[in-house]
């Protein structure tokens, strides 16, 4: 039985042309068949007889062999008819044979058209069947996907619900609007509502009043200056008046204007003698308005009682001559405004909270005070070095305080001052170790420092120099209780009279306390009433505000567009140095994994590396074997780090504050920076500072910002809402 089945052949599957050539050649078969089976039934039919022969052509000779011939010829003659209507007959069968096979030929063909429409039909009825049955799932799994939404909305506004029940609402509380405030009418306009400057044209070109054809002058402002303005003015309109008459320019006009130019430079009028700019006064000769202008260039202003006069430059400086030759040698050449207002101030051992714009030398201005109160401090021996050091510096961050380190020890040197650091990530025994072995200056994080005073490892019996470097910072970052500690491990006896009109004892060394930031929040204010007295407050600028010298560009995007903005930015720098920011380790991680694949030479900065790893990439970036920092808000404070082109918010931070920060980190030491912030609807809780900001420091806004309703109100303040009659209410039985 299995060899039969194994000798069996396989069926063979035809296709359809294949099936359509094999049924006509069955036909043909047929139709083949059929005629020859006609043919053989023809041939056994009787033949009938054959025609008689013809008659001669020759008459006969004789009536009989006539009547023969005669006879013989009827025959032939009859039979030639009967085989003309056999030939006709023939023919006829052949013909309606022809005609029944073009029949049959005709059915099959169409029989086979009908099959072939109908296995079309067929086949587009299917295909029709199947589209429609995809269209009906497709439409189906949308419904799904909706109605699976919709339920997910539902719980999570019922589990919100129950959980605004039970533990209570965060939303602020909504501020009641006076009637009297809620329809009154506003006659201020916003900066971004002034269209006249961009229609008018008479805005493109202002001109001020000439007062009596030049002659005159306008109260308050330096005549001298009024004077050159009318000059310069005189000579564009004759300019212009000699360009429309078609006039060429002549000598002797070109000697006029320059002759008007001189006397306005060398301007006297009558016994009101103009006087000079403070620049060019020594300072004995400074009267209180130059003091006042001096401050206006600067930017400069104090709040408090018996303010020093702010220094000029550092030869005006009471600063010691090593001091000034470690100055001159580190390539300071003129102060900073911070550095002119707080330098004589800590020379006077004064308490200074000092809030000035990122990136102005405010490291400078409180170690060289600090320096000059400990040269004139007994040495560091054997017999006081048990007591401590001389002075403390605290600061956030590890690379911070790293960085104050090089900074002291730059000028320390020359004056024999050792310099000792003490930050987390290294070993507290070494560290206990150094201070030991006697110190002046103590440059520490809180944390670490309060570590080192309760486990013995130092003390402060002899220090009264106390410098809070970013202290807004710290507060931030929960270092507040580490800095009490710090500060109430101090000898208390040497405090400052409350009272600022009490006499000091010359002959007492009193606690100097000074305190840094770029913000001022209420925290910092707080720590400064408990520890300060009476305070000089040094503000450069506007508090809170980033220096002039950086250009702000504020991108709004979708969180998948950022990765290629980034790499085109990155890529048209070149080689400039760049500092990407992150809010988080694992994002910064995952954007220098991104860049590096790309081919960037990108190095990372957070609080999860050890802290040979964080130094070992800060010096890198410094030395530019990376030209890419992506860092998170660790490297967004008080690191100076020269030369950075470009500063790019790859995630917006939560505050203004830590804004500011973040792009302080370009455009430092007088040199001009760039900053970029890609900004997404998720960071609605900074428009309304970011929008502010960027108004006041005349930086394009971008109008999905400048439109958006969350940019119009400060966050907390609730503004008008409609009716809650849309609203869903939960409520629990």
């Amino acid at each position: 039985m299995k060899r039969s089945v194994d000798g069996m052949e396989k069926p063979k599957f035809l296709t359809r042309e294949e099936r359509e050539k094999l049924a006509l050649e069955r036909r043909q078969a047929a139709v083949t068949d059929q005629r020859r089976s006609a043919l053989d039934l023809l041939q056994s039919l009787p033949r009938p007889p054959p025609p008689p022969p013809p008659p001669p052509s020759n008459p006969p000779r004789d009536s009989s062999s006539s009547s023969h011939h005669r006879d013989s010829s009827d025959r032939d003659r009859d039979r030639d008819k009967e085989r003309e209507r056999d030939r006709d007959r023939d023919r006829d069968r052949e013909r309606r044979r022809d005609d029944d096979s073009r029949r049959d030929r005709d059915r099959d063909r169409d029989r086979d058209r009908r099959d072939r429409e109908r296995r079309r039909d067929d086949d587009h009825r299917e295909r029709d069947r199947d589209r429609d049955r995809d269209r009906d799932r497709e439409r189906g799994d949308r419904e799904r996907d909706r109605l699976e939404k919709m339920a997910e909305r539902e719980r999570e506004k019922e589990l919100d619900a129950i959980k605004e029940q039970y533990l209570g609402s965060k939303k602020p509380k909504k501020r009641v609007i006076k009637p009297s405030e809620k329809f009154r009418f506003s006659f201020d306009w916003e900066n971004t509502e002034d269209t006249s400057r961009d229609m008018n044209s008479l805005y493109q070109s202002p001109h001020e009043a000439r007062l009596l054809y030049g002659r005159g002058f306008l109260a308050g402002i330096d005549r001298r200056e009024q004077k050159k303005a009318a000059a310069a003015h005189e000579k564009e309109t004759r300019a212009e008046q000699r360009r429309k008459a078609g006039l060429d320019d002549r000598p002797e006009d070109d000697a006029v204007d320059k002759k008007e130019a001189d006397a306005a430079a060398k301007y006297d009028a009558f016994d009101m003698r103009v006087d000079r700019h403070w620049t060019q006064k020594s300072l004995d000769e400074m009267t209180e308005r130059d003091w006042r202008i001096f401050r206006e260039d600067f930017n400069i202003s104090y709040k408090g009682s018996k303010v020093p006069r702010p220094m000029r430059k550092w030869s005006e400086s009471k600063l010691g001559t090593e001091l000034l030759r470690a100055v001159e040698k580190a390539g300071y050449k003129e102060p900073s405004p911070i550095q002119m207002a707080s330098i004589p101030l800590g020379l006077q051992q004064r308490d200074v909270i000092g809030i000035a714009e990122t990136g102005s030398g405010k490291t400078a201005a409180f170690v060289l005070p600090m320096l000059s109160y400990i040269t004139r401090l007994p040495p560091i021996s054997e017999e006081n070095e048990a007591e401590g050091p001389y002075a403390v510096v605290m600061a956030p961050t590890r690379e911070l305080a790293q960085q104050i380190e090089e900074e002291t020890v730059k000028f320390a040197t020359y004056l024999g001052i050792k310099v000792v650091s003490i930050v987390g990530g290294q070993s507290i025994e070494e560290q206990g170790f150094k201070i030991r072995q006697g110190c002046e200056v103590v440059i520490a994080t809180p944390g670490r420092l309060l570590d080192c005073l309760e486990r013995r490892y130092a003390v402060l019996n002899q220090c009264n120099y106390v410098v809070l470097d970013e202290a807004d910072r710290m507060i931030d970052m929960g270092f507040e209780p580490q800095v009490v500690g710090v500060l109430d491990a101090m000898p208390s006896s040497n405090l400052k009279p409350e009272n600022e009109d009490e006499e000091l004892d010359a002959k007492t060394i009193y606690r100097t306390t000074y305190m840094f930031s770029a913000t001022m929040p209420p925290a910092v204010e707080r720590l400064a009433r408990k520890y300060l007295r009476n305070p000089v407050v040094v503000t450069i600028g506007t508090a809170g505000k980033a220096t002039d010298l950086i250009t702000q560009n504020v991108i709004m995007m979708k969180e998948s567009e950022k990765m290629s903005r980034l790499q085109k930015i990155l890529t048209d720098l070149g080689d400039k140095p760049a500092i990407v920011f992150c809010n988080t380790k694992k994002s910064a991680d995952a954007r220098a994994k991104d860049l590096d694949k790309a081919g960037f030479r990108v190095t990372t900065l957070h609080g999860g590396k050890s802290q040979e790893q964080r130094e070992t990439s800060l010096d890198g970036f410094r030395n530019r074997r990376f030209t890419v920092l992506v860092a998170t808000d660790v490297a967004g404070r008080g690191i100076d780090i020269p030369d950075v082109a470009h500063v790019i918010n790859y995630e917006m931070p939560g505050s203004i504050d830590t804004y500011t920060h973040r792009i302080g980190r370009t455009g430092r030491a007088g040199k001009k920076g760039l900053a970029t912030s890609f900004l997404t609807l998720e960071n609605t809780d900074i428009f309304f500072d970011l929008k502010q900001m960027l108004i006041q420091s005349n930086s394009p806004v971008p109008p999905e910002l400048a439109r958006h309703e969350a940019s119009k109100f400060k966050p907390g303040s609730v503004p008008d809402r409609p009716p809650r009659r849309n609203d869903t209410v939960y409520a629990t039985h």
